[in-house]
């Protein structure tokens, strides 16, 4: 007897597409997008993306790469719904990325559209040249910033004049939906801290299923008023263009990630969510304009967000949630899930607590720790391993590298590269990436713990550490520290402040205080250009 058979019926391809099709119907009224002096309703959003998909399937072949250069502008949004409706592939592209590292991107993926904003013309001024696949730049003008002086001769054509065409291809039809929920939706290129930049494959069926998970934890609604502090070329915004779509809340775009708009946009407009990397959370609770607020959830990620920080930011009122992912799992993966019994504990305990990475996601599988073997380590919070991920919201591969790929689905788990413990509740706790652990004496110094000890003192604002050569240990660490603006703190002052939280054999040798510390921009300190600078 044969079993059942999947039929249109009882099986449809997942597209995050659906979402705002059904937002668009249900809520058109809803304001769906805030951007300064513009507003847009679902309806209005959902003609845009129409119109957007129609002109781009005109001239564009299925699966067809299509970047968008700009900040977070409305543009950039409608572009998560429109290359994808109309066919394509959306790159979402690095906006602080130099000339000759976008041509390497645009060529690879072998882009043939590129929308530009005003301010980003000049930085892919020969990318025409560069780029054989390249058939046209296309500049985004925004209605929040004076138009810049433009380098003539880059653009092709103007946004306003692109989305014209599409009264010529009026009766173009489009599917808000895909025939293979497998079919890559997008591309996400890595940051290249360690090589050239690697293509990140998303899939329909993953984006799919990510932005549900992202609703699910973060409590998107109708009411949901989001912040887009995230930039939303990383990891597609870890997926909160289609989840809060798929909510039907209001997306309030962000052109630049400073403490002043933040507040205004609080106290002005009812910010319910935002999502930022450490940086950001310092960045709030650290303004002149902070102050207690009734309701703001905030999902950090990117490195482990400072026990001080998260006590500064809940003393004002603030949740702050700590996710753990990467690139290659579409954002998060792990959340840190609030247990009722910690409110009973102290602030510095609640807030090291809330710093651990967690347990997967509703979307996800269990993260796992394991040996060199694919083992297991003890579930005792000191065994260190690597965390190895798997599960439907791990990347379809990266693109045109099948050997990275296969290296990093070795014994069929996505290896992350990234050393942590298995706490007995199941939690896990990220201690350092592979390459920054630092190794004396044979003992193995997290850089993590002992950046996080370092925060513990009030004057330090922000701080990295990484390993230096020792001729008798091997290697020593040395602290990197930024001191809050008004403080004062000596490097004596602080070594004697770790000596009581950390191992004497972990405290730092060395503690300089530069100007600042070389980001990514999604927040990761560069450390590798720690490490070469001395």
């Amino acid at each position: 007897m044969s079993g059942p058979t999947l039929s249109p019926a009882n099986h449809t391809p997942l597209s995050p597409l659906r979402f705002l099709e059904r937002s668009a119907t249900v809520f058109p009224d809803r304001v769906a997008v805030i951007h300064g002096d513009r507003r847009y309703s679902y309806r209005e959003f959902g003609d845009e993306v129409e119109r957007l998909a129609r002109v781009l399937r005109s001239r564009i072949e299925p699966g067809d790469r299509v970047a968008f250069l700009c900040p977070n502008t409305p543009e950039m949004l409608f572009a998560h719904f429109a290359v994808p409706l109309a066919g394509g592939v959306f790159i979402a592209l690095n906006s602080r990325l130099a000339g000759r590292e976008l041509e390497y991107i645009l060529e690879h993926s072998g882009t043939s559209l590129l929308f530009v904003d005003s301010e980003l013309v000049g930085s892919v001024a020969t990318a025409r040249d560069a780029v054989p696949s390249l058939r046209e730049v296309i500049e985004i003008p925004d209605s929040t910033i004076a138009r810049p002086v433009v380098p003539e001769g880059i653009a092709t054509g103007m946004y306003a004049d692109f989305l014209a065409a599409a009264d010529d291809v009026a009766d173009i039809p489009l599917h808000w939906g895909v025939d293979d929920e497998q079919q890559v939706i997008a591309i996400n290129y890595t940051s290249g801290t360690t090589g050239k930049p690697k293509g990140v494959m998303y899939t329909h069926r993953g984006a799919y299923l990510n932005s549900l998970g992202e609703t699910f934890h973060n409590g998107f609604t109708g009411s949901t008023k989001y912040l887009w502090t995230l930039p939303m070329f990383h990891c597609n915004g870890w997926c909160t263009p289609w989840a809060v779509t798929q909510a039907a809340g209001t997306h309030i775009c962000l052109r630049a990630v400073r403490a002043d708009a933040i507040w205004d946009a609080i106290d002005t407009l009812g910010v319910t969510h935002l999502c930022g990397a450490p940086a950001v959370c310092s960045t709030i609770a650290e303004a002149p304009q902070a102050h207690p607020v009734d309701a703001l959830r905030i999902t950090t990620a990117a490195a482990p967000p400072s026990p001080t920080v998260i006590a500064q930011l809940e003393a004002i009122g603030v949740t702050v949630v700590h996710v753990y992912g990467l690139t290659e799992v579409y954002g998060p993966y792990t959340i840190c899930e609030y247990q009722e019994s910690w409110s009973e504990r102290t602030a510095e305990e609640r807030a090291s607590l809330l710093s651990r990475q967690g347990v997967g996601m509703v979307q996800a599988e269990n993260a796992r720790v394991v040996d060199a073997q694919m083992t297991d380590v003890p579930a005792d919070g000191e065994t260190m391993g690597e965390i190895v991920l798997r599960g439907n919201n791990v990347m379809l591969g990266y693109y045109r590298n099948p050997e990275a790929t296969a290296e990093a689905f070795a014994g069929g788990w996505f290896h992350t590269g990234d050393l942590g413990v298995l706490h007995p509740d199941g939690y896990i706790q990220l201690k350092d990436r592979a390459k920054d652990i630092v190794i004396s004496g044979g003992e193995n110094i997290s850089t993590i713990e002992v950046e996080q000890a370092l925060r513990t003192h009030p004057a330090v604002l922000d701080v990295a550490v990484i390993g230096v050569p020792h001729p008798k240990w091997g290697e020593r660490p040395k602290a990197f520290v930024i001191v809050r603006k008004g403080a004062r703190v000596t490097a004596a002052e602080l070594v004697e402040h770790t000596r009581g939280r950390l191992a004497k054999f972990k405290v730092p040798d060395e503690i300089v205080f530069p100007l600042e510390l070389p980001r990514t921009p999604t927040g990761k300190v560069l450390k590798f250009e720690l490490r070469n600078s001395n």
